[in-house]
């Protein structure tokens, strides 16, 4: 004999699934509508009529799923929004903090990026012009003369230590800066040629959706009206 209490069952008090409870009372409907999708279409109106109720009904048994689920989750959602809300004044607070930051070293940080860069280039145009004297002597140095080539050894070794200085030059960067990239469209038409030649597919994709919204009809564009089953 078994006492166990069958409440106790694991699993047993588990209640049931929203999903399982709110698609059980469609299931007659959905069973038809499936009948019905079988790859053969419409042929009279009957079969239309028919077809159209259980469109209605489908279309009512999808609101009641959406209702039922907004029933699980608004608590939820309500939760997070609220949770979101009571974080947003200090996050807030932070961000400020550190744009104010940020504001206090730009024009600083932009002023001294731009003297290591120019002494970057400084740097590069001496290591340049030294590798290039240093292969000159070296090129006219005369093997038999030991100063000569003394002298071209000395010129490559400072032209070696200018290449060194341009290189630590080129990283000692200014951290914290951002590079911006901005396009402006200085002549519509021609931007628009070159697009028509170049990128053709996204132009004709982006003014597919510009028509859509336009109350006017633009010159080229046809226009057609159907209607459809919905």
């Amino acid at each position: 004999m078994n006492d166990m209490n069958p409440r106790a069952v694991l699993g047993d008090n588990m209640p049931p699934d929203p999903i399982d409870e709110v698609t059980a009372l469609f299931e007659d409907i959905r069973t038809e509508a499936e009948n019905w999708l079988d790859g053969t279409l419409v042929q009279n109106e009957a079969q239309m009529k028919s077809v159209d109720v259980l469109i209605k009904d489908m279309k009512a048994a999808r609101k009641a799923i959406d209702e039922a689920r907004d029933t699980v989750t608004k608590p939820l959602h309500d939760a997070w929004k609220g949770e979101c809300a009571r974080w947003k004044p200090t996050q807030d607070d932070y961000d400020r903090i550190v744009k104010g930051l940020v504001a206090l070293v730009d024009d600083f940080k932009r002023k001294l990026a731009a003297e290591k860069a120019e002494a970057e280039r400084i740097a590069k145009a001496a290591a340049w012009e030294a590798t290039r004297k240093a292969q000159e002597a070296a090129r006219l140095a005369d093997a038999t003369n030991i100063e000569a080539t003394r002298a071209a050894a000395a010129a490559m070794a400072e032209a070696e230590e200018a290449q060194r200085l341009a290189q630590a030059a080129s990283k000692d960067t200014v951290k914290g800066l951002r590079t911006y990239v901005t396009r402006e469209i200085t002549d519509g038409t021609a931007c628009a040629r070159w697009l028509w030649v170049n990128d053709r597919d996204a132009l004709m994709s982006f003014m597919a959706e510009r028509v859509k919204r336009l109350d006017a009809l633009p010159d080229g564009v046809t226009e057609t009206t159907e209607r459809r089953a919905v």
